[in-house]
């Protein structure tokens, strides 16, 4: 069955960084676009970021430009979040999706990570 399983979450100061991992299997991990999602306390799901199957594109909310990026590795089934200059308002549970990049559909989901950015 189709599984998608995030790992690399954790506590970290103001300042650093993590870089979270979304193991795929179950389904052709280089047709699907591969999307970040957090959702904090008390607020909507929002997408963090975006990759093509191919990774040739990308797309990421604003607040987070110039801080994270996003890749694949389609040989490894894996999709990666590098997230730098961590902010407190960073802190959400992080989920991995898969669906269609272009019609920003989300098939399938992870079970989340928490990352939590305090000192």
């Amino acid at each position: 069955q189709v599984q998608l399983v995030e790992s690399g979450g954790g506590l970290v100061q103001p300042g650093g960084s993590l870089r979270l991992s979304c193991v795929a299997s179950g389904f052709t991990f280089s047709t699907y676009g591969m999307s970040w999602h957090r959702q904090a306390p008390g607020k909507e799901r929002e997408l963090v970021a975006g990759i093509s199957n191919t990774g040739e594109r990308t797309r990421y909310v604003d607040s987070v430009k110039g801080r994270f990026t996003i890749s694949r590795d389609n040989a490894k089934n894996t999709a990666y979040l590098q997230m730098n200059n961590l902010k407190p308002e960073d802190t959400a549970v992080y989920y991995c999706s898969a669906g269609s990049y272009f019609a920003r559909r989300y098939d399938y989901w992870g079970q989340g990570t928490q990352v939590t950015v305090s000192s």
